[in-house]
């Protein structure tokens, strides 16, 4: 089983809210004691975060479900629910994060960053909320805001100093073998490696400070027309996007004959078409496999250094140069951070969408949730979710949108009858009931 996975899917599920609960005062010598009913806990949220401890998306493939806890019900004696404790999903720097459209929302490409995946639903109020003047009693609470859940996108887009690029079999994972720890499998046949393969590399005397450390990526072998996916392309050349200097491999004695600069080209066509700026990344073109050349043939010009991974010659050359290549990258990208970066979506507003003549619904999560939470089929309840839907402004949206008195408006499971005449009272009702006409008078065509 391959220990290195780049791609995954998660399905993020926050908790959900508690119950706000419905209680009344009961003491002795207390005959009419008030409502008391605490509110709900909040349900956890999802996050996830960005780590250097993470190497692959290995631990999402057999197991993408991550759930938050709910949060506790309300109580009475005005006892409130605990909060759902937020649950954090480490996962690899350089993470992407996709919704099913394949849109990317986030992409944690430092460690500490965090992303808002999946919010947990809001707690319910108790009935002690609803006490006013007008209302001493009320019998009804709010019940828990179901948690958000989705399933998203994740991939894997390697962080590495450097990128060995080149065909297949032309000598990749035996020169991060050499250079570094890493323990390729090397085969001689091509597609060997299937999957990156990273390497830290250190060059100079660790004694000093002249010692520099980077990461190498063996990159699997590219083939003509890998831009457009051929060979799994597209999946080995996102793993190149983050690299700060390429290493382009050439064969001096490739089976097929074709020469160095060739290949050179074939490789900088593919990735100018897969992203045109890593034309413009520090490269150095290298020429692999000099153990083979036969007698005294020259080396081809678009070679700038020759060496062998096998004996070893030309190795301390690639590696000085890497160093310099790689410490002046660093010098040129270093932004410094100052705090932790916290990704959040954007609050979403209120929308009205056409349904038909005469008919309209209202979109937007508060207005969903002060509908969702109510028990509508009590009229306090159903009077207090109308109440809210008019402060968050769904008279002005409507009126913005074209709505005309008498007509259907829909906001979750309650409809009803929308009047812009301050004289008119709304109609209101759940699908599949008969509607009831509500008394007073006022201008409350969603309030």
């Amino acid at each position: 089983m391959s220990g290195f996975v780049d791609e995954a899917q998660l399905h993020a599920k926050a908790g959900d809210g508690g119950a706000g609960a419905v209680s009344f005062r009961r003491e002795a010598h207390v005959d009419r004691g008030g409502p008391d009913g605490g509110d709900g806990g909040r349900g956890g949220d999802v996050w996830l975060v960005s780590t250097n401890n993470q190497a692959s998306l290995l631990g999402f493939r057999d197991h993408p479900h991550r759930r938050a806890t709910d949060g506790v019900h309300g109580q009475g004696k005005r006892k409130h629910g605990a909060r759902g404790p937020d649950l954090e999903v480490p996962v690899p720097v350089g993470t992407v994060v996709r919704d099913r459209n394949g849109e990317v929302l986030c992409d944690l490409a430092t460690p500490g960053e965090r992303w808002l995946a999946a919010e947990g639903g809001r707690g319910g109020r108790g009935n002690a909320r609803f006490l006013s003047n007008r209302r001493r009693a009320p019998a009804f609470g709010e019940q828990g805001e179901r948690g958000e859940e989705r399933w998203l996108g994740i991939e894997l887009k390697l962080m590495a100093d450097v990128a060995l690029v080149g065909f297949p079999n032309v000598g990749k994972s035996t020169l991060i073998s050499v250079v570094s720890a890493a323990k390729p499998k090397i085969a001689d046949y091509p597609f060997t490696t299937l999957e990156p393969n990273l390497g830290v590399v250190r060059v100079g005397d660790p004694s000093s400070r002249d010692l520099v450390e980077f990461v190498m990526a063996d990159i699997p072998g590219l083939v003509e027309g890998a831009a457009e996916g051929r060979g799994l392309g597209h999946r080995f050349l996102r793993h190149i996007e983050r690299a700060r200097v390429l290493v382009i491999l050439l064969d001096l004695a490739p089976a097929d004959g074709t020469t160095p600069s060739t290949q050179l080209s074939v490789l900088l066509d593919e990735l100018g078409r897969y992203q045109p700026d890593l034309l413009e990344r520090p490269r150095l073109v290298l020429g692999s496999k000099a153990d083979l050349l036969v007698g005294d043939r020259a080396v081809d010009p678009a070679c700038e250094l020759v060496l062998s991974a096998v004996t070893g010659a030309g190795v301390p050359a690639l590696l000085g140069r890497l160093a310099t290549l790689v410490r002046a990258a660093r010098a040129a990208d270093e932004v410094p951070v100052t705090s932790v970066v916290v990704h959040r979506p954007l609050p979403e507003g209120i929308g009205v969408e056409r349904l038909g003549p005469g008919r309209w619904e209202i979109t937007g999560r508060a207005a969903v949730r002060a509908v969702a939470l109510s028990d509508l089929n009590d009229p306090g309840a159903l009077e207090e979710a109308l109440g809210r839907l008019g402060r968050l402004g769904v008279d002005r949206a409507l009126e913005r949108a074209g709505a005309a008195d008498g007509d259907e408006v829909e906001v979750g499971e309650l409809s009803f009858t929308w009047y812009r005449d301050e004289s008119a009272a709304p109609v209101a009702a759940l699908p599949g009931t008969p509607r009831r006409r509500r008394s007073g008078s006022g201008r409350r065509g969603a309030s």
